[in-house]
């Protein structure tokens, strides 16, 4: 699978607005949850398969992520399709729409990649209901 953990694809740097939540879709506005685009990064964490939410210097979240040639029963290629498996916030950071704008870049990096993402994540399924410029990327069930 391909991994870009050096910084030389573009990460984080981005607000609810750019990961396509609105404040209806997120509940809230970026103003309001105290992001700002140096603030936020999300990077991809390959040795634990995990997308890094960072707010500050502070790691506040993570999308646990499997490449489908790594799960008995399903039969992709490796770097083909990939699971995203779970999106997690610390609680102290809930509310705030960090899990979109999380989510969101995570996908725009499946795209970048060429990956097909399956969303075994519940929060992966809402916001792409949410967000259907994604559905093109997923893998049906």
């Amino acid at each position: 699978m391909d991994h870009i953990s050096d910084g030389s694809e573009p990460s984080g740097s981005i607000t609810a607005t750019d990961a396509g939540i609105t404040a209806t879709d997120a509940g809230i506005t970026a103003t309001d949850a105290g992001i700002t685009a140096p603030d936020t990064r999300v990077l991809d964490n390959p040795a634990h398969e995990r997308f890094d939410l960072w707010l500050g210097d502070e790691l506040v979240g993570i999308l646990g992520y499997r490449d489908e040639d790594d799960i008995p029963g399903f039969a992709a290629e490796p770097g083909e399709v990939v699971a995203f498996m779970h999106t997690v916030i610390v609680e102290d950071f809930g509310g705030r729409g960090l899990a979109a704008v999380l989510v969101g870049e995570a996908l725009g990096s499946a795209r970048r990649r060429g990956w097909k993402v399956r969303p075994i994540c519940t929060y992966v399924r809402r916001y792409v209901a949410l967000n259907p410029e994604h559905l093109d990327i997923l893998v049906a069930d």
